[in-house]
């Protein structure tokens, strides 16, 4: 691949340096199609086998024909584009359309009753060419009953090229469809705006009764106008030149721009009008808080088209110092006790009085009388009191045992004697 200078993907030579160099796109471009078109004859030459085990209902970008492998605008931002995923797509319309084959086969998903939408397409007035393309039309209500197993989606997925859903049913289709859908991205269905023009009396707008198809007009409910034919073709032919955007919340987002098949000078409008799309509708704060735009093949190295000469939007962004690592304190398990709370539980029963509860509040929400220094001093003046006592009544208690020694002396034995003559009187037994 021919290199690419970095220098002038910093700043234009005249005006602003928030626009795209037109130099840097072109040569960007020719690079990467010029690059994507030798790959595609080497891998060519290399493989003498069919491959087996390819699938017809893939949608990796891997396994993609030649003229069909796509090429993709990466736009990195310095802050978050958005706080959480979107589920709805958002659309910037594209001077070269991605979806111009006669015979791609495309799948209509719409809102309830899906009958209303055929008779609508099957109308003479409904353009032919257009008609012709659409192969199905289905309600959301069908779809959840029908394709709910995981092998009718991916027979759906392969069975057509594009799918179009209702934009007020496209928020409910993740789930419905599942990963088989969006996990590739390929076919990921395009939302199109499926509703009529607002009905209006006296030139103001009749809002629709909640929770019913019908509007107050009259003074009477009558049911509400449903889009014309011709309004329904425009709204198709407009989702399928337009450029899916996905965000998500992250610093990078991948929109599909073209093919590897076209020429540079195709790329280049269709990036410049995503390129455009993404500051003005889609990017906080516009160019301001875009860090780098590059292009890419599936397999290729970004080339860069345009980088930022700061990392920051704005000044109070940049940091004197590096901030220190904030600690999360852990909560409590329902059920157990603080730090402070086991503390003060422990120091509770050390007196001898037990607690009739540790998870007691009010016990707990006392402070502590004494540190765990001063109870222990009290502890050994009380031990060593008892040890002293404790030698007092010894010492008293072998004082008391030599005088008794001293006095059994000094009896004479004529006394003795005499006490062990006498005789217990007898005592009469009891009749």
């Amino acid at each position: 691949m021919a290199p690419v200078s970095t220098a002038l993907t910093t700043r234009v030579e005249s005006g602003s340096s928030y626009q795209l160099d037109a130099d840097q796109v072109q040569r960007a471009a020719s690079s990467l199609v010029k690059h994507l078109a030798t790959e595609a004859e080497s891998k060519n030459a290399k493989s003498t086998r069919q491959d087996l085990l390819a699938d017809a209902g893939n949608t990796s970008e891997d396994n993609a024909d030649d003229d069909e492998v796509p090429v993709w605008l990466i736009l990195t931002t310095k802050q978050h584009v958005v706080d959480q995923k979107k589920l709805k797509p958002g659309k910037i319309p594209l001077p070269y359309s991605l979806n111009t084959s006669p015979t791609a086969r495309i799948c209509l998903i719409t809102a309830d009753p899906q009958r209303t939408y055929k008779d609508i397409i099957a109308d003479p007035s409904f353009p032919t060419s257009l008609s012709s393309r659409i192969a199905r039309v289905i309600g959301i209500s069908k779809l959840k009953a029908k394709y709910k197993p995981y092998e009718n989606r991916r027979q759906l997925l392969a069975e057509y090229d594009i799918f179009l859903a209702d934009d007020r049913v496209i928020t409910y289709l993740p789930q419905v469809l599942g990963k088989v859908f969006y996990k590739g991205g390929q076919k990921r269905p395009v939302p199109v705006s499926l509703v009529g023009k607002p009905d209006r009396v006296d030139g103001k707008t009749v809002k629709p009764v909640k929770g019913s198809g019908l509007i107050v007009k009259g003074g009477e409910k009558v049911a509400r106008a449903v889009i014309t034919p011709s309004d329904m073709a425009k709204e198709i032919e407009k989702s399928l030149s337009t450029a899916l955007v996905h965000l998500s919340p992250s610093t990078t987002t991948a929109v599909k721009v073209g093919k590897a098949s076209w020429t540079p000078d195709k790329l280049v409008a269709n990036i410049e009008a995503v390129t455009n799309g993404l500051t003005e509708k889609f990017v906080s704060k516009g160019w301001r808080n875009v860090r780098g735009i590059h292009i890419k093949g599936p397999n290729s190295m970004a080339l860069p088209i345009w980088l930022a000469d700061e990392l920051w939007v704005e000044e109070k962004d940049v940091l004197d110092k590096i901030p220190e690592p904030v600690k999360k304190e852990r909560k409590p398990k329902k059920g157990s006790l603080t730090a402070e709370a086991a503390v003060l539980a422990i120091e509770g029963t050390k007196d001898g009085k037990k607690r009739k509860s540790l998870g007691d509040a009010e016990d707990l929400d006392k402070p502590a009388k004494k540190s765990k220094k001063a109870e222990s001093d009290d502890l050994a003046k009380e031990v060593a009191l008892r040890k002293e006592k404790l030698k007092k009544q010894k010492a008293d208690a072998l004082a008391d045992v030599e005088a008794l020694s001293k006095m059994s002396e000094k009896v004479p034995a004529s006394i003795g004697d005499k006490v062990k003559k006498t005789k217990k009187p007898k005592v009469a037994p009891v009749a």
